[in-house]
């Protein structure tokens, strides 16, 4: 994630800019005049109780506390959206944006609750209309003078902001992994809420997820040589778009027991050439589904063809003998859907016979 800042770049459509009309100073008229509403809102009688006790922690380098748990919390995009749900805080949100796919099956019914204040990015207008108390987004890029605001604007405006700590790994303590880093939003998240117990929940069924998937490569040989693997995310006007070194696929091929051919490039997902996927060679090939999103070069049957249809990567071995994985493309950003992407890597792999 943390080269979408470079908004020339093609390779992440999914956030493309959009200029608000009125801006922060919207916000703030929107928010003074908020007070009754957000007030007079109360949760559902399912959803998590406030804490014996305030929370506050440390957040992508700002402080971020709270009395009692939020009533009126807007997600500025899916993946944010998609934690509040899986933790049950559905009637604790007043807003979401930026819906990237299809949303899963079992969160349909919570979804259904939640207004969408912007199908793409929410400008800060259209915070503003929702008159939050809380503001939560997967990545910093969302927080800009042209979208929502910066954070330090709406703190100035006593709306507390939050960010995955994935996206700011120069705040976050050496050697966390971005597995642990997304847990430990789960946690944050249930401080907040008063849900420690659900985010818990989650936290123990994921890390469990991770350590099943860990289980082939700890069978491997010591010294054995991993297979290498390209990740292909996107192809933009007929240029691959794969995992560098900073994103989780990285991390999900060291699990795995599999080495991350572009792992020498320090970005989330740079751009290449298909000479230079040739070049490395990769023993097999993840293609991320992006069907959903229906832009030129997104679904899988598109990338398998472009690569069938070049004429040195189609001469690859992973691409002659098929081996080639398929997972959904949002599965490969940090979210609370990740862990399944994970296991479908390591089921493939054992499909693949690279581990027993």
């Amino acid at each position: 994630m943390r080269h979408l800042a470079r908004l020339a770049r093609p390779a992440r459509p999914f956030r493309t800019a959009r200029p608000a009309r009125f801006g922060i100073a919207a916000l703030a008229v929107g928010l003074a005049t908020a007070g009754c509403s957000a007030a007079d809102a109360k949760p559902a009688a399912e959803q998590p109780t406030a804490s014996a006790h305030a929370a506050s922690f440390a957040n992508c380098g700002r402080q971020v506390s709270f009395t009692r748990p939020p009533r009126r919390t807007v997600a500025l995009d899916q993946t944010s959206t998609e934690t509040l749900l899986e933790l049950g805080l559905q009637d604790r949100m007043a807003g979401t944006a930026n819906l990237k796919t299809k949303i899963p099956a079992h969160y349909e019914a919570a979804y259904a609750k939640v207004p969408v204040i912007a199908p793409k990015i929410a400008t800060a207008e259209q915070l503003r209309a929702a008159t939050p108390d809380f503001v939560v987004a997967a990545s910093t890029d969302l927080f800009t003078k042209d979208r929502a605001g910066t954070r330090e604007e709406l703190d100035a405006l006593k709306v507390p902001t939050f960010v995955s700590a994935v996206d700011c790994p120069q705040q976050n303590p050496a050697g966390k992994t971005p597995f642990e880093l997304l847990f430990s939003d789960y946690e944050n998240l249930g401080k907040v809420f008063g849900a420690e117990e659900r985010a818990a929940g989650l936290v123990a069924a994921q890390r469990a997820a991770v350590a099943k998937a860990g289980e082939g490569a700890a069978r491997v040989p010591a010294g054995a040589d991993r297979p290498t693997v390209v990740y292909l995310y996107s192809v933009f006007n007929g240029m691959p778009y794969v995992a560098g070194r900073t994103g989780l696929p990285s991390e999900m091929s060291r699990i795995v027991g599999a080495q991350n051919a572009f792992d020498d490039i320090g970005e989330d997902w740079p751009e290449v050439t298909w000479e230079e996927v040739a070049k490395r060679d990769p023993d097999f090939i993840v293609i991320g589904d992006l069907s959903e999103r229906g832009r030129p070069g997104d679904s899988a049957a598109e990338k398998r063809a472009a690569m069938t249809a070049h004429p040195v990567v189609s001469r690859l071995a992973a691409v002659r003998d098929g081996r080639i994985l398929q997972v959904p493309g949002i599965e490969l950003d940090p979210s609370v859907r990740s862990v399944h992407a994970l296991g479908l890597l390591a089921d493939g792999m054992k499909d693949l016979g690279y581990v027993r």
